[in-house]
């Protein structure tokens, strides 16, 4: 600690009342002999200083004290005077010091020591005191009042110790809380007062003004709030003021432009704010000027070019607007600039190239505009450029390649052009050149190689061109390369497998090709990703066992994942979406325990899932969509603690949706509370049984894709208790009964269930009440619907075997799994029937209808184990086994289908719903209309007046306004199907002049083969 941070007096710290002081006539040898006992009391270190002190003979009268004991000096009479035992090592307390005795000490010193313990209240007994420091030791308590009675002490000294409590006239580096006492302005003669560092609260008292001997006042690192008072500016002998790293707030006061001997001022990270006083121009002896981190604004007054002795300006961290002055080009001692963020504008004066002993220069995050000064070449001295997110346009000026001294370049997010100059190459000093965010063109100059200190490498996001030069091979200091955002070409060099510092390497979203060199195995970060790579992965990556971030998304590479990546554990966030792998999903991966982030969807893996993805115990986003992985989802992905996305979307996933995903909530709070899985997408899979009211849990989900699935069954209810502000999607699936009421469903997609109903648009309606069955149940038929299941055991048979199928068992097994058709057990709802759940067997669900009419005769629905047409058609792959001939035999299946029951059945039957999900297919492929759930029987006396019902998209126009079914709708629904077989894909999709154009010419030329 300089002298700056102690606290001198040249009067006594308090006035307060004098006790009696005795008149002690102790001869030299009692003062010696009581210094020995003291001396006893302290551990002492071998060799140390204060072995001098010996103990005197009995009855001697040799002054021993006085003539070799170190750091005791005597006065004219042999009484001890100074003491000065400064880093002796001693270690004890001041119990036994003997205060009393030395009545004619003057000077104490006994810093740099180890003593503890209270600062005794004896130490008013050494009234002859001018001197007294006790800095550096771990003295403790609070400061004895006392001191206050050493009227002739002008210099002392506590700092840095253990001293607490409030002030009586405050000192460093200690614990000291409370205000400055308003008595200190009495202390007249002060010329030093130094309070920092502890934590002293209130406001700077404007009795400090009166202080008019003052020196020093360090103020600073307390938590002094309110204004700084404009008194101040009456010390007219300071010279150093430090008031840094406060609460002080309110304007700098322009008195302070008086203190014309003042060659510091701190005031940075406080809450100061209004304009920057005019009056500080006038501080000629101003060598440091340190306002940053305030709330200043307004311009920079062009009187500080009157400081001809600044050495360091520093206005960063404010909101000061307008331009540099030119001005500040007079100041010739400036050897450090910053005013960088700020709302400055304009240009860069050129003036600012006056400054020939500048060694830091920063603008950064202002509004800076046009070129950069050709002026700035002439700073010789200057270490660190720094012109960063500013508005600063034309090209990088050549002269720059003039400032040997730089070490450090900053020129990013500007509006800078043209080519980057070869003259930078000369900068052999430099470690960052960071030049990211502009719009700079043409080739990276090869003399870029010549920085060999260089570390830091930023050209990301410009419109460079041409190949990365194998140059860049011999920067062997560098730790960063990135040249991501270009439109760099040509295949990555091999010599930056030489770089063994190299930790990140960014060359994302370029025009990159060839293959992946070997040598970047040892990298942190390696991302690649959006370039025009082919071939396989090399087996090296990860090779150091440090890679974290890998990105290879958006080429065209090929083969397995290497070996090397299986292996990383190290991985916490990779992408090897939109290529060409291919492998086995269950072992061409590893276990990443610290894996976040991992997408591979767009790719050819196949296989099936592996539980071991539980062992990711951070993985939050998972995506695998547009693969060919099979089989069923795995009960462990719900482990994995932190999801919040997963995407296994157009896969061949098949089974029922694990009920783990449901108790995710109750695990992670176990661990990370309020890190649930967010989002959901399993669609276009073949996922059947229901959904699981277990989903009820994920109090965050956001996000929920399901459709294009096989999924049956009522939606759960359990869907009410989640947050509002869901995207649900469970269109395309085989869902029945009525849509929860939450707001979640008002908005959903729920197309294509058509046994879903609803009270709000876009599903028909829902019956105000279910029809209360009548007394003997034989007066109804019954529908059985049977869902696909897994094989049933052979112990167990199968309710609807050929060799094994008993109706009357089945009814009665029926009406015993649905308490007689309570209406407990019902699931939906229709114009002539009513929908139930019945679960025969363990895992063995059928959907039961009863009609409201006793005198139908209905058949139970086969099994058609192609499915239905809808989902061959979203199924890339089971859409190409559909050739022509299948699909005009499909077309005419339907008519046929339809022609029967609009006119071979009495009364007809009109089916209403007649769409692509709806017409199932046997193994050959022969189409059978299904799902009478929403048919009417067409009587000549009815009006059949009804809700909408259907499928959006298949339903005729004159139906929604109308709302008078006839065998018309079934026509025109039937329409929209043989469109939607032609050509895939549902009309509404695509446009206009594509299905007339294209269907046709394929039509011309299927029946000019066939025809």
């Amino acid at each position: 600690m300089s002298s700056s941070n102690f606290l001198f007096f040249s009067l006594a710290l308090l006035i307060l009342t004098l006790s009696p002081i005795p008149n002690f006539a102790s001869s030299s040898l009692e003062e010696a002999n009581a210094l020995l006992k003291w001396k006893t009391s302290l551990q002492i270190p071998n060799n140390s200083l204060v072995s001098s002190w010996n103990s005197l003979p009995l009855n001697s009268s040799a002054l021993i004290p006085c003539t070799s004991w170190f750091g005791v000096v005597c006065n004219a009479d042999g009484s001890t005077q100074r003491l000065n035992l400064s880093s002796c090592g001693l270690n004890g307390t001041l119990h036994q010091f003997p205060f009393s005795l030395l009545h004619n000490l003057t000077y104490l010193d006994l810093t740099i020591n180890n003593f503890f313990g209270p600062i005794p209240q004896e130490i008013r007994l050494l009234y002859k005191l001018v001197y007294l420091d006790f800095s550096v030791n771990k003295f403790s308590g609070v400061i004895p009042p006392e001191i206050g009675n050493l009227r002739q002490l002008t210099i002392l000294c506590i700092y840095s110790n253990n001293i607490s409590g409030t002030i009586p006239s405050s000192l460093d580096e200690n614990q000291l809380s409370g205000p400055i006492p308003i008595e200190l302005g009495n202390l007249k003669s002060l010329t030093d007062l130094a309070v920092s560092n502890n934590q002293l609260n209130g406001s700077i008292p404007s009795s400090l003004g009166d202080l008019t001997s003052l020196n020093v006042l360090h103020l600073h690192q307390n938590q002094l709030s309110g204004p700084i008072p404009i008194e101040l500016g009456n010390l007219s002998s300071l010279t150093k003021l430090a008031m840094y790293k406060n609460q002080l707030n309110g304007s700098i006061p322009s008195s302070l432009g008086d203190l014309t001997y003042l060659s510091v001022l701190y005031l940075y990270k406080n809450q100061l704010s209004g304009l920057i006083p005019i009056e500080l121009g006038n501080l000629k002896s101003l060598t440091d000027l340190e306002v940053s981190n305030n709330l200043l604004n307004g311009s920079i007054p062009s009187t500080l070019g009157d400081l001809t002795s600044l050495n360091v300006l520093y206005f960063d961290e404010n909101q000061l607007s307008g331009p540099i002055p030119i001005e500040l080009g007079n100041l010739k001692s400036l050897t450090d600039l910053q005013v960088s963020n700020n709302q400055l504008n304009c240009s860069i004066p050129s003036s600012l190239g006056d400054l020939a002993s500048l060694n830091v220069l920063y603008l950064d995050e202002n509004q800076l505009s046009g070129p950069i000064p050709i002026e700035l070449g002439n700073l010789k001295s200057l270490t660190k450029l720094g012109l960063s997110y500013n508005q600063l346009s034309g090209s990088i000026s050549s002269s720059l390649g003039d400032l040997i001294s730089l070490n450090a370049v900053y020129l990013d997010e500007n509006q800078l052009f043209g080519p980057i100059p070869i003259e930078l190459g000369n900068l052999n000093s430099l470690i960052p050149l960071q030049v990211r965010g502009n719009q700079l063109s043409g080739s990276i100059s090869l003399s870029l190689g010549d920085l060999t200190s260089l570390n830091v490498l930023y050209f990301d996001e410009n419109q460079l061109s041409g190949p990365i030069p194998i140059e860049l091979g011999n920067l062997k200091s560098l730790t960063n390369l990135c040249l991501s955002d270009n439109q760099l070409s040509g295949a990555i060099p091999s010599s930056l497998g030489n770089l063994s510092k190299l930790q990140t390497l960014y060359l994302h979203t370029n025009k990159l090709f060839g293959s992946i060199p070997l040598g970047l195995g040892s990298l942190e970060t390696l991302e690649l990703s959006n370039n025009h790579f082919c071939g396989h992965l090399p087996e090296d990556l990860c090779h150091g066992g440090k890679l974290q971030k890998f990105t290879i998304n958006a080429n065209h590479l090929t083969g397995p994942i290497s070996r090397g990546l299986r292996n990383c554990s190290s991985l916490i966030r990779a992408r090897f979406d939109q290529n060409q792998f291919i492998g086995d999903i269950s072992n061409s991966l590893g276990i990443y325990p610290r894996l976040k982030y991992l997408d591979i969807s767009h790719n050819n893996f196949h296989g099936q899932l592996s539980q071991n993805w539980s062992e990711c115990k951070n993985l939050a986003t998972l995506v695998m969509a547009n693969n060919n992985i099979c089989g069923s989802i795995p009960p462990e992905f719900a482990h994995s603690t932190q999801f919040q996305r997963l995407d296994l979307s157009s896969n061949q996933l098949v089974g029922e949706i694990p009920k783990e995903f449901g108790k995710m909530k109750s695990m992670l709070n176990l661990s990370l509370a309020n890190d649930q899985l967010s989002e959901v997408d399993l669609s276009q899979n073949w996922l059947t049984e229901v959904i699981p009211s277990e989903v009820q849990s994920l109090k965050n989900l956001k996000k929920l894709n399901l459709s294009h699935n096989r999924l049956f069954g009522s939606i759960p209810n359990a869907f009410t208790s989640l947050p509002s502000g869901i995207d649900i999607d469970l269109s395309k699936n085989e869902l029945t009964g009525p849509v929860p009421l939450c707001s979640n469903f008002v908005n959903a997609s729920l197309q294509g269930n058509p046994g879903l109903c609803a009270n709000f648009t876009g599903l028909k309606l829902c019956a105000s009440q279910i029809l209360k069955k009548k007394n003997d149940p034989f007066h109804h038929r019954l529908i059985l619907r049977h869902s696909p299941q897994k094989p049933l055991d052979k112990e167990g048979g199968d309710y609807f075997s050929i060799t094994s199928f008993d109706g009357g068992v089945v009814y009665d097994d029926i009406l015993k799994a649905t308490d007689n058709i309570h209406e407990a057990y019902a699931i939906g709802t229709g114009g002539y029937g009513t929908l139930y759940k019945a679960e025969l067997q363990p895992k063995n669900m059928v959907a039961v209808k009863k009609l409201h009419s006793s005198s139908e005769n209905v058949d139970h629905n086969g099994f058609l184990n192609k499915g239905s047409l809808g989902s061959i058609f979203r199924s890339d792959v089971l859409a190409k086994e559909l050739d022509w001939s299948k699909r005009v035999n499909i077309v005419k299946a339907i008519a046929n289908g339809l022609a029967y029951m609009h006119h071979d059945c009495s009364p007809p039957i009109i089916h209403r719903d007649i769409s692509t999900a709806n017409i199932l297919l046997d193994s050959d492929y022969e189409a059978h209309i299904s799902d009478f759930g929403t048919s009417k029987l067409l009587k000549l006396d009815s009006s059949n007046w009804t809700a909408i019902a259907g499928t959006y998209g298949y339903i005729a126009p004159e139906l929604a306004y109308t709302m008078v079914a006839t065998e018309k709708c079934d026509v025109y629904s039937f329409g929209i199907v043989s469109l939607e077989v032609i050509m895939g894909k549902h009309p509404g999709e695509l446009p206009t002049w594509y299905v007339l154009c294209s269907s046709l010419q394929s039509l011309q030329s299927y029946s000019s083969h066939h025809c």
